[in-house]
């Protein structure tokens, strides 16, 4: 400062030096001096002169500051001395002390085009925000706090630029997100003001932020500042979230799928008594409406919306947002803006609009939360906003909502009306007859949103009648409408119920023959488009038009004297057809036409711009074209198109009822298909638990063998010992007679053995052909289960048992056999040995023991070869029952092959038919194009799918074929 002081003060006799001398001093100072505090206090000196020599230190000083951040950075003071100057040259901050100080020295220069101006010098050199950035790094206060004032001002007036550079930058936005962290809460609020800048517009660097934990940070600032009750830092919470989410798709699905939304439901808590708020909880909680609405608006992606709309209802923030609504003392912009969020909230959503339509005011009686809204809408006194924000509700109320559509025209048929009860309906037809050209435009338009897609509905409303004085019988709704259209109210009044009336009538020739029924409508209508009427008539004559258009384009010739054709002619001779073109051209060149169709939600900033609905802009943008070509068409071309649409119609039906078919076909070849890979399987099982058995039966077959030969050796050894004995009384022709019986039976068995093997192959052979492909459906309609099929496998498995027992039974009586036989011979020999010796009578009582047991075994013998004879009469039965089951399964097997190709047969002659028809329909599609009707293209497209359908379907036969 000595230094300073004898620059400005040394000079008391000679004139005091300029400002621009001294900033120049002070330069060559900074420039100059080795010494780091006369740097310092020459820095010091500069940003005491920048805020009143702005342009001076900035012209003179900028590149002798961005020296000092290079060079000092170890020094903090001076960093944040050369900063804060920085700042005060770029930032429009001081623009009215700017003002002030630009009048007294005559400088026409702004505050606002200086900023920017030394702004774009700084930024000619990338590296100086490079540089800046690794400042921000410090954890100093002094260099911290004005690097993010002076990197804000930097973004404010090159943003994009900026931008550019610090997504280049290595962990730019990281860096950044750090000042969120930041203890000290000054630092903190400034870096949501950087973000806020930062993120605007740029949607890469919104991702970025969004997936630091952005959405993390911002809402615990918000509810440790208290929610909707906290100060400032709340708002620019929720404008940096505003930013890092609007039309950013991907941040939207973030949020949501981070379950922030649940967070968002404590904002909207509000207690009884709502009055007093202040300034700042009102614009915080405008704030927050408005982020709800980012979520939920109708230009997003459909199925973004869907998905949020669906959490906001599990969680409960809709039902606080209602609650909000039916509050009392709640100021009216949070009303209209709260309005406005349920709105877009239920919009399309079904199960948010059932909700919205149960909601009742707490009143005494209750009375329903739509009832309220539209006593608001149709009353003059509430305000415009107000009254803009419930249409609006009511829109999306029924938007794609035929069940609410149906609940509100419901309320005006005669069998629904209660005298004792305010009902929607009533309240709409009030608001359409009355003397408020506004409420009449309102009513007319929720009326028309009543019908819109909804034929039935605009069937229904036809019965609707209206008591008009005392005396008089009732008029239809529909006469009424136009009985005031002919009393020539007001343009606002006559542009809203020619609306109503146009939705009304299109798309239902049974309302266009009610509306011609009137023998003055016609000749109304005529005489309003062939005036030359005024500018501001202009767009009543164009829905006049439109309103005659759809008269003629949906017309079904049963009113003789307005038929289609005589129509026309009417307007040939009484207007002309170029006459009526260019009045029907009037209603999308007005000039609010393009501003309504561009959003879904009514903005006007007053009253008497209210003339277009954004829906009905759609729906004339649809028609316009499809009258004028009605209008140039003959009646011949028009015969022949009815004719073509007729056979459309035939064709399409059929082609519908073959996609049905072959639809029913697929879904039984699949559970076919599902059938046969389940008997496979089974198929495989059993496959594999026969083979387990045949190991077993194998292991005890060796095991019996080697029993036999052991009892073999056992008997030979007990017969070597045995004594020699009398046989008297044994006859050998019984003997005899065993042995053939043994015989017989052993053929027997061998037959038997065959006849088994042949039936197991035949069994097999079904059980692995036709049965892995019998559909269960089939098989039990022929007579045979599964249940039946299992039984006689397991028969079947019992008899071949059965047969292995008896097999070994009769190897065991063969073994019985050749030892009686040897026992035989021995005693024969015995007894010829003993005829001629005297002393075997000593022997004979052993000898006649022994006979007497040979006669046990023959008779045991005897009984054995009885049961063997009993069980062989039991096999041949069961083998009788196998072959009359085989020969079941054979006839069901040769009657399944049928109908297979019969069904074969029957499918390609389908598929054949099929081609026909899709020939024949392409053929006509390009005689009506030829005639120049517009087709479709969805129709060519389902045509595509169908044969893609059907080629996939015979692709799938093919298969079959190969497996069966």
């Amino acid at each position: 400062m000595n230094f300073l002081r004898g620059v400005m003060g040394g000079q008391a006799t000679g004139s005091q030096p300029s400002g621009a001398e001294t900033i120049h001093k002070l330069c060559d100072r900074v420039a100059s001096s080795t010494l780091l505090d006369d740097r310092r206090d020459a820095v010091r000196a500069l940003k005491s002169l920048s805020k009143k020599y702005r342009v001076e230190v900035g012209n003179q000083a900028m590149d002798h500051l961005i020296h000092v951040l290079k060079t000092d950075r170890s020094d903090s003071e001076i960093i944040g001395y050369a900063l804060d100057t920085l700042y005060n040259i770029v930032s429009s901050d001081l623009e009215e002390e700017e003002q002030a100080d630009s009048e007294e020295e005559n400088t026409t220069k702004h505050s606002d085009d200086v900023g920017s101006q030394f702004a774009e010098i700084f930024m000619k050199d990338q590296e100086n925000v490079t540089l800046l950035l690794s400042i921000l790094e410090e954890f100093d206060f002094h260099a911290r706090w004005p690097g993010v004032k002076l990197l804000t001002a930097l973004l404010k007036h090159q943003g994009s630029q900026v931008q550019q550079i610090i997504l280049v930058s290595p962990m730019g936005v990281s860096r950044l997100m750090d000042l969120l962290a930041d203890s000290r809460e000054v630092i903190r609020n400034d870096g949501l003001l950087l973000l806020q800048q930062l993120a605007k517009g740029n949607a890469a660097i919104q991702k970025i932020v969004a997936f630091e934990n952005a959405f993390e940070r911002l809402l615990d600032i918000i509810t440790e500042e208290g929610n909707s009750d906290g100060g400032i830092v709340v708002e620019d919470c929720l404008l940096l979230l505003n930013n890092l989410l609007k039309n950013n798709n991907s941040n939207q699905n973030f949020f949501k799928e981070g379950s922030y939304i649940q967070r968002m439901k404590p904002w909207f808590e509000v207690g009884d008594d709502n009055s007093g708020w202040s300034a700042q909880k009102v614009t915080n909680l405008h704030l927050m409406l408005q982020l709800v609405r980012v979520l939920v608006s109708p230009v997003n992606p459909p199925g973004a919306t869907s998905s949020c709309q669906k959490t906001m209802f599990q969680c409960g923030l809709l039902q606080q947002l209602c609650t909000i609504l039916m509050a009392t003392g709640v100021p009216a912009d949070i009303l209209t803006e709260t309005i406005n969020t349920v709105s877009e909230v239920i919009r399309g959503s079904q199960t948010n609009q059932d909700y919205f339509a149960s909601v009742s005011a707490p009143s005494n009686p209750p009375r329903p939360a739509i009832v309220v809204l539209l006593m608001s809408m149709v009353n003059e006194r509430q305000p415009f906003v107000l009254r803009c924000a419930v249409l609006y509700c009511f829109q999306c109320f029924l938007y794609k909502n035929q069940k609410g559509q149906g609940e509100i025209v419901a309320t005006l048929l005669p069998s629904t009306i209660d005298a004792n009860s305010i009902s929607a309906g009533q309240l709409l037809c009030g608001g359409l007859f009355s003397q408020d050209s506004l409420s009449n435009w309102c009513a007319a338009v929720a009326l028309a949103h009543a019908l819109l897609e909804n034929s039935t509905q605009k069937e229904q409303l036809l019965r609707v009648q209206l008591a008009t004085s005392l005396g008089n019988p009732p008029v239809s709704l529909l006469q009424q409408c136009t009985n005031i259209l002919s009393q020539g109210s007001k343009v606002q009044t006559r542009v809203g119920l020619l609306m109503l009336l146009c939705t009304w009538l299109s798309n239902c020739p049974i309302a266009v023959m009610h509306f011609l029924h009137n023998q003055a409508n016609v000749p109304f209508l005529t005489a309003q488009i062939s005036e030359n009427l005024s500018e501001d008539e202009h767009l009543v004559q164009g829905l006049c038009a439109l309103l005659l258009g759809i008269c003629i384009y949906f017309n079904d010739n049963s009113l003789e004297n307005y038929t289609k054709e005589k129509l026309k002619q009417l307007i040939e001779k009484r207007i002309g057809k170029e006459n009526f073109i260019e009045k029907l051209g009037y209603i999308s060149k007005h000039e609010l036409y393009s501003k309504a169709g561009q959003k879904p939600q009514p903005s006007f900033s007053t009253p008497e711009q209210m003339l277009f609905d954004h829906e009905f802009t759609k729906l004339v943008k649809e028609l316009e074209v499809l009258i004028i070509k009605s209008i140039h068409k003959s009646s011949e071309d028009e015969k022949k198109e009815e004719e073509v649409k007729k056979t459309l119609e035939q064709h399409d039906s059929i082609v519908t009822q073959y996609k049905e078919l072959i639809r029913e076909q697929d879904t039984q070849i699949n559970e076919l298909n599902q059938q046969v890979m389940s008997l496979t399987s089974q198929n495989e099982h059993l496959q594999s638990s026969v083979m387990q058995q045949q190991l077993q039966i194998q292991q005890h077959k060796d095991q019996y063998n080697l029993l036999k030969v052991q009892l073999g050796k056992d008997s030979h050894h007990h017969n070597s010992h045995n004594e020699t004995v009398q046989v008297n009384g044994i006859q050998s022709e019984e003997v005899c007679s065993l042995r053939e019986q043994v015989e017989d039976l052993k053929k027997q068995t061998e037959i038997l053995k065959g006849q088994l093997e042949e039936r197991d192959y035949v069994i097999e052979s079904l059980h692995s052909g036709q049965l892995a492909v019998m559909p269960r459906e089939q098989t039990a309609s022929d007579g045979i289960t599964e249940d039946q099929t299992s039984h006689l496998r397991k028969e079947l498995e019992s008899l071949q048992s059965q047969l292995q027992s008896q097999s070994a039974q009769i190897s065991k009586l063969q073994n019985e056999k050749r030892e009686l036989r040897h026992k035989l011979e021995k005693a024969t020999a015995a007894t010829s040995s003993a005829s001629g010796d005297s002393g075997g009578t000593a022997n004979s009582s052993d000898s006649e023991v022994k006979i007497l047991g040979l006669k046990k075994d023959v008779d045991r013998l005897k009984e054995d070869v009885k049961a063997l004879t009993e069980s062989k009469a039991s096999m041949e039965q069961q083998l009788a029952s196998a072959n009359s089951t085989i020969a079941i399964l054979q006839t069901d097997k040769s009657k399944l092959q049928t109908e297979l190709s019969e069904s074969k047969k029957e499918q390609d002659d389908l598929l054949v038919l099929l081609a026909d028809q899709d020939q024949k329909i392409l053929a006509l599609k390009s005689r009506l194009k030829e005639l120049g009707e517009p087709v479709d293209d969805e129709d060519e497209m389902e045509s595509g799918d169908q044969d893609d359908d059907v080629d996939d379907s015979h692709g799938d036969d093919d298969e079959e074929d190969e497996q069966s």
